[in-house]
C-alpha cells in the first residue's frame, strides 16, 4: 500500500487507542533495514512507523555527505516505492531532534510538506518528534507550540517529550536520575501549553524510567503507573470524562522492558513504542554468524580467491534483513499490533 495518508495514520492511532495496542516504531539507516522493517510488520500482518534519527539521515545521505535533510528525503521517497508492495499500512518519522539540530533537520522537513500540501499533495512525514528534554520545560512547551503549529498546517503530527530518557543515542545523553520520571505537574503544564488536539494532534513521550541503550531488566526501575497518574491528572484538571485518556503516548528506551511492563505501558495509553537497539541487534548477529561460518569464502584466505557466493553483499544482507525482521515480528506481538491493520 502507498504510505499511510495523514487520515490514515490519524485512523491507526485511533484504533490503537480504543483497542489497547500499540505501533512499534522501528528505526532504520539503510534501504536494507527499512525493507527488513517492512517485511517485519508485513509478516505479522500489522501497520506500523518507520523512522529517522539525525544520525540514521545523515547515514542515508552518505558518509562523506551528511546531510540530514537529504538523507531524510531519500529515504522517503524510496520507502513512498517499495511500501506499495505490502499490503499493510506504514507512517513515516522522524526521531528524537535536540534544539540545535531542529533549523538543519526538522523545520526544513516541515517546510517541505508545507509546500508539498500546497500543492495538493501528501506531507513527507506523518510526524515529526521535537526533543526538547534538554531544556527546561518552559522553554520546551514554547518551542512545541511553534512547531505545533507549523505541523498542523501541514498536516502532520508532532512528537514530544516532557522528561528525560536515560542513556545515549545519535550523540545525546540523558543521565539517569530523577528527571526519568515526568510528574503529573509536567502533564497538565504540557496540555495547558498545547492543548488536547484542538490546535492540533501531537505524541507525548512521558518519562517513566526509560534509557536508551542496552541494558539489562532491573538497573533502571521502569514505572508505568506514572502514565496513569498523567493521564488521571489532566482528566481532572480538565473536568474529562473518568477513565479517559487525554494523551496519545510515546514508549522511548524500551529495550530490556518485560512484557508486563509493556503491556501496562500500552493499558495506560501507549500508542506508540520506538525499537531501535534491539533491531540493530537482530540485524548484525546474522551478518557476524554468516562470516564466522563462511570466513574461508569471505576472506581470501592464503591467497585464494574466495567464494563470491559468500562475500556478495545480497548473501548476508538477506540473512541480516531476515533476522531484523524477525524482530519486528516480536515487537508487534509483544504491543498487540499483530494481526491489525486498518486496511483490513
Amino acid at each position: 500500500m502507498p504510505i499511510a495518508t495523514p487520515e490514515k495514520y490519524a485512523q491507526m492511532l485511533d484504533e490503537a487507542k480504543k483497542n489497547g495496542f500499540a505501533f512499534p516504531a522501528i528505526n532504520v539507516s539503510s534501504s536494507q533495514t527499512l525493507n527488513a522493517a517492512l517485511k517485519g510488520f508485513a509478516d505479522a500482518g500489522s501497520d506500523g512507523i518507520i523512522q529517522v534519527s539525525t544520525g540514521g539521515a545523515e547515514y542515508f545521505s552518505g558518509p562523506s555527505v551528511k546531510n540530514m535533510v537529504t538523507g531524510s528525503v531519500a529515504f522517503a521517497a524510496f520507502a513512498a516505492e517499495v511500501a506499495k508492495s505490502y499490503p499493510v499500512n506504514v507512517a513515516l518519522h522522524t526521531d528524537h531532534c535536540p534544539q540545535g539540530k531542529l533549523d538543519g533537520f526538522v523545520r526544513p522537513l516541515i517546510e517541505i510538506s508545507a509546500e508539498r500540501v500546497a500543492r495538493g499533495e501528501a506531507p513527507l512525514f506523518q510526524s515529526h518528534m521535537w526533543d526538547g528534554s534538554a531544556v527546561p520545560l518552559d522553554e520546551n512547551l514554547t518551542i512545541a507550540r511553534e512547531l505545533l503549529e507549523k505541523c498542523a498546517k501541514a498536516r502532520i503530527i508532532l512528537e514530544i517529550e516532557v522528561g528525560v530518557v536515560g542513556g545515549e543515542e545519535d550523540g545525546v545523553v540523558g543521565a539517569i536520575d530523577e528527571k526519568l520520571y515526568s510528574t503529573p505537574a509536567d502533564a497538565i503544564a504540557t496540555v495547558k501549553a498545547l492543548g488536547t488536539g484542538e490546535d492540533g494532534r501531537y505524541l507525548t513521550a512521558l518519562t517513566f524510567g526509560n534509557v536508551h541503550g542496552v541494558y539489562k531488566p532491573g538497573n533502571v526501575k521502569l514505572r508505568p503507573e506514572i502514565l496513569k497518574h498523567a493521564q488521571e491528572a489532566v482528566v481532572a484538571e480538565l473536568g474529562l470524562e473518568a477513565g479517559s485518556r487525554p494523551f496519545d503516548l510515546v514508549f522511548h528506551g524500551g529495550s530490556g522492558s518485560t512484557a508486563e511492563e509493556i503491556g501496562a505501558a500500552v493499558d495506560f495509553g501507549v500508542v506508540k513504542m520506538n525499537v531501535d537497539t534491539d533491531t540493530q541487534y537482530a540485524f548484525t548477529r546474522p551478518v557476524a554468524g554468516h562470516m564466522f561460518t563462511h570466513y574461508d569464502g569471505v576472506l581470501k584466505v592464503d591467497g585464494e580467491v574466495g567464494s563470491k557466493k559468500a562475500y556478495d553483499p545480497r548473501a548476508w544482507g538477506k540473512a541480516g534483513e531476515a533476522g531484523m525482521a524477525a524482530r519486528v515480528v516480536e515487537a508487534c506481538e509483544n504491543l498487540r499490533s499483530a494481526g491489525k491493520s486498518v486496511s483490513a
